[in-house]
Formats: C-alpha cells, structure tokens, sequence
C-alpha cells in the first residue's frame, strides 16, 4: 500500500469557553513552521478548532478542519498520519458514507459517526485528533495514537474550559491559559533533564497520554482515560521480519524518502534496510542523515555512519555543528521544544531535520523506540557495582545517572528559601528513589518501566517538536502496532532475554558495524564551554545578567561562582552543568517574551516558609 494524500498539520482548539479572533491567529502563527501550506478555522459559540496544514499529496483537497456535507454537526482537525485509511474508507463507503477527498483525515467525521468515541480503536498511525460533535450538547472529543508519537498540549479551567494545542507556544496564545512555573519544576528539571510523562514545567498544563481518549460536554471539564484496543489476530511474525515489513510499508510513498542515521545500532539496521527495499522496488535511491559536531570524535562517527550508507547503497549527507553555530542554534531549538530539555541530542535532532528540509526532503525515517522496543540495557548499575555503592543500594546512583546537575552542585545553586521549600515538599530525586522502590516488580523491570513510561515520552515530544520545525514528516517503524504485538524470542538459549533484531541485520551489513557499540551519547560540553568558545560567552551574557535575581531559587553568586570556576579551570562537569542552567533561562527569556509578566506558582513555597 502507498501512503498517499497524507496530511501533516498543527492544530488547536478551545471548547466551553470564548476564544478571541486575534489568540486563534497567535496559537496558528506560533505553530505555522509545523504547517506551511494554509491555515483552517472552524468556530462556533463557545468552540473554536484550527490548524497549520502541511500537505505532502493533493494540497487541493483535504482542506482542514474536516467537515462532510451529510454530517454537518461533526468537525474533526488532524495532526498526524493514518497509516490505514484506504481500508477505513472502503469500509465507511460500504456503510453509505460519501468522502469528499483522499486525503487521510477526511474520513474522521465518518469514522466517529460510525462508532462514536470508539472510533480511535480503528486508526492505524501516528496521531493526535481534536473533533466537536454538535448533534446534541457540544461535545470535545480528543484521541492520541498508542505509543504518543503525537503531542497534545491541553489545559482545563475549574470552570471547565479546555484549551489545547500541538505545542506549548500555541497554546500560551490563549489568555485564559496561565504561563506559571510550577515551584517544583526547577528541581525536577536540572534532576531528570527533563519533564518526565505527561507533565510539563507549567502549572496546570500537560500533555494526553498514549493512546488517549479524552471528553468534554455538560460543563463537565475535560475526562481523560486510556482507550482499550480492538482485539487482534495474535501476532506470528518474529521481529527481524515484523521491522523488514514496517520499514517496506513506511518507505512506499510517492514523494523521495531519507532516514535520520545516528550510532545507534537500529537506526543502523533502519538505514540499511530502507536503503535494500528502495533498491529491491527501484525506486529513487535513499539519502542518509548523519549529524556530529566538530571535532576528533566526529571523524569517527562520521565514518562509521558513511560505511552504514555506504554498504546499505545509501546517499550518504555528513553534517556537522561547528561551535560558531550553537549560540544561534540552541535559542531555536529551545522555542521549538517549547520547554526545558537538558539533551544536547536535540540540537543534533534539529539540525539533522533542518538539513533534511534544506536537501528537498519532506519524509524522514527514524529509529526513536528502537532501544525499549528492543530491551537495551536501561541505566542500572550493575549488581556487583550496587553491592559496592551504598551497602547495596542501587537507587541513588540510579537517579543521580540520569541528573542534568550532580545533586551537590545542583542543591548549592539554590537560594536558602528555595532549599527550605524542597525539604518541605521532598527532593525530586527522593521522590523519585521512593517510587522506584516501591514498585513490586524486580529491579531491572522497575527501572524499564520507569524509561519507557516517563523518560521516553520526553524523547518523543522532542522528535514531534524538531520534526515539526522543519516540516518534515518523522515516521517511526519501530513504534508501529506489528512491532509492539510481534513476538520476543528469547536469545542464547534465554527465553528471559529479549532477542535483538541483529538476525535480520547480518544479511545487510557486517558485523562489525552492525554490533560497533554507539558512541558516547553526550556532547562534548567541556570543549563547547571552555573560555573564549561562542557558547561559554553566550552563558556568561546569560547567567551573569541580573535576571537571575528575580527567580527567588537560583542564588546569582552561586551561579556567578560556577561561572568563574569554569574559566579558571574547566571541566566536563561543571560544563554539563552551565549547558542545563543556560538552556533553563534561555527558556525563561521565551516565555517571558510569549506571556510577560506571569507569576510562578508560589503556594507551596509560601506554605513551607511559613511553616518554617
């Protein structure tokens, strides 16, 4: 099957509430990069749904919102892509409905008027879905795809209001939706590098879950629950061969396809074997991706991913960040993500789509899922490592692994009254360490579910964001439903080891590439933050203003102390450090620019000096 007429687009919407002309044009402007190619709004009394169309096919039809002449109370915007649309549409046909178009979301009106908030049940995709049901009392009806490839930010009101939009700009764009920081979003920040789940660093503001089914009507607000899943056949097809037929379906599409390429092994195996199936069907050859920065490491991973391309017969394109680029690049990616993420991958993940978009490309394969889908080892120390750390213990040295800061520097950064609300609320890092351990499962499953549930819905908003700044479409072969049903088979002789997919790799390349371990996964801070580089100057313009003295948890003097401590003699650490604190306030500087002047959210901390 060929995915045409496929429609990528970033949407918004407002329900039970009254949203003014001029935030409808701000939430579609703040989000216009992700849809280039129009702007569509439906409203009503007390509704109003919109989106940034970007259309790969038949950018003549398709047009959002989407409406049917024999169903006018049902509106539905999509962003995404439904994978199985022709089927859908043969079926809605055969029930009487008449589609207006080919394109993909033009049968979501048809669809839930079949089955009503089932109709999620039937999508195959990556996809998040706004539709109003006018029938009888309005009704907002939100879905999201089953592993969360697409984002929803929303925001409900206790008076019932729902505001919601594919990024967290478009959604501050609405008056009626706060910009304040949650007290405690610093702290869990600079400890996980990241908002881990559904949350985010704003009050009151998250995002749908996978595989969500959300309502609103009757003044209710909005309810959230995950959706069940249609029964299906039990899936026969081991992995390797589930991949081969995911990485096929994915690549058929009229328009030339690339694939993002990094050191890990499956997006080596994603690459080679795109590059075998655009030979076997003679089609255009595949171009590859690879982004590294400047430097000796570059070299390396450089030639490793052009022997990737090289053998898979691949058009390999090398990319690299020198360090003149970073003081403009980072601002960017920081709006883009729409909120503070201490990776230094989304700097390489931006780059890598905006060359993707600047060599004609509009679809991109990637390997974001392969490492849980296929069980790498999640960042537990060892047994023996734990038995020699803290009596056995393997919780602190787990959760200080995944800080932005080391917990001391961190904790030494923070004002007085900023410490005294963290003893009265819990550090995010106990609080962390007592969910871990409380969790029944054995320790590596714990720590599993814990990546896969809380630090990877990070990386995957991070993909849909940097895609999106480009325009590209980010198809994911690893995160299809054949992949998550198909069978693990267990290896060396260990049904309790989940197999990798390397059998099916071993036809395509050689093993030394196949099993080359990846190389570090961080940047190389300490040289990007040594004293005279770009970055290190735009970090001391930064973290030395006098901004800082406002914020009430971040101690200047302390700040103004790493500062020079890293001039004076660097190092890789205090580097990492400055990296998350500079990526913090460049943040800030965003959202005070998008909503000037808006309070934190300072209860708890009131209530802890006061019982203090």
């Amino acid at each position: 099957m060929e995915l045409k007429g496929l429609v990528v687009s970033r949407i918004f919407a407002s329900f039970a509430a009254r949203a003014t002309d001029s935030e409808l044009a701000a939430a579609s402007s703040r989000q216009a990069h992700g849809g280039r190619d129009g702007r569509g709004i439906a409203k009503g009394r007390g509704w109003a749904l919109g989106c940034n169309r970007l259309a790969s096919t038949d950018p003549e039809t398709g047009r959002q919102p989407y409406k049917l002449p024999h169903l006018p109370g049902i509106v539905a915007v999509l962003d995404g892509e439904i994978y199985n649309h022709h089927s859908l549409r043969r079926r809605l046909r055969a029930c009487g409905h008449r589609l207006v178009d080919r394109c993909d979301g033009a049968l979501l009106p048809a669809l839930y008027a079949e089955y009503g908030t089932g109709f999620a049940q039937h999508l195959e995709g990556m996809f998040a879905i706004a539709l109003i049901d006018l029938r009888a009392e309005p009704k907002l009806v939100l879905a999201t795809d089953e592993q969360g490839m697409k984002t929803l930010y929303y925001h409900t009101s206790s008076e019932g209001k729902v505001h919601l939009s594919s990024e967290l700009p478009g959604l501050l764009a609405f008056s009626q939706v706060p910009a304040q920081e949650r007290e405690a979003g610093l702290d869990e920040y600079l400890t996980t590098g990241t908002c881990l789940g559904n949350q985010t660093i704003l009050k009151g503001i998250r995002t749908l879950p996978p595989a969500a089914l959300a309502v609103a009507g009757g003044g209710s607000g909005l309810r959230v629950w995950r959706r069940s899943s249609l029964a299906r056949p039990a899936a026969v097809t081991p992995r390797e061969s589930a991949l081969q037929e995911e990485v096929g379906r994915l690549a058929r599409t009229h328009v030339p396809i690339c694939s993002v390429l990094t050191n890990e092994p499956g997006s080596r195996l994603l690459t080679a074997m795109a590059a075998r199936h655009q030979t076997e069907a003679e089609a255009a050859p595949l171009h590859s991706f690879h982004v590294s920065y400047s430097g000796r490491r570059s070299v390396a991973e450089q030639t490793a991913a052009g022997l990737v391309a090289q053998r898979g017969g691949a058009l390999h394109h090398k990319v690299t960040i020198s360090p003149a680029e970073l003081p403009e690049l980072l601002p960017r990616t920081i709006w883009h993500l729409g909120q503070p993420h201490a990776d230094p991958a989304a700097i390489t993940t931006y780059a890598a789509f905006r060359a993707v978009r600047q060599a004609g490309f509009t679809v991109a394969l990637t390997a974001e899922g392969a490492d849980p889908l296929f069980a790498a080892t999640p960042t537990v120390p060892s047994q023996e490592d734990a038995a020699r750390r803290d009596g056995g213990n393997w919780l602190s040295p787990y959760v200080e692994s995944l800080a932005a800061v080391p917990r001391p520097l961190r904790e030494s950064l923070y004002t007085a009254e900023y410490q005294e609300y963290l003893r009265f609320l819990g550090a995010t890092a106990d609080r962390l360490a007592a969910s871990l351990a409380s969790d029944p499962a054995d320790r590596s499953t714990a720590v599993t579910d814990f990546e896969t549930g809380q630090l990877f819905p990070a990386h995957l908003r991070r993909l849909d964001h940097l895609s999106a700044a480009w325009a590209v479409q980010a198809r994911l072969p690893f995160l299809q439903p054949a992949m998550v049903a198909a069978p693990r088979h267990g290896s060396a002789g260990d049904p309790r080891r989940p197999a990798t997919p390397y059998g099916a790799g071993r036809q395509l390349l050689p093993e030394t590439l196949l099993r080359r371990p990846p190389a570090a996964r961080t940047c190389p801070f300490e040289a990007m933050l040594a004293p005279g580089t770009p970055l290190m100057e735009l970090a001391h313009d930064t973290l030395a203003s006098g901004r800082l003295r406002g914020d009430g948890r971040l101690d200047p003097v302390a700040v103004k102390s790493l500062l020079a401590d890293q001039f004076q003699e660097p190092s890789a650490s205090r580097a990492k450090a400055l990296w998350a604190l500079l990526v913090y306030e460049l943040w800030n500087q965003e959202l005070r620019v998008l909503r000037p002047a808006q309070p934190r959210d300072d209860a708890l901390l009131d209530s802890a000096l006061a019982a203090a």
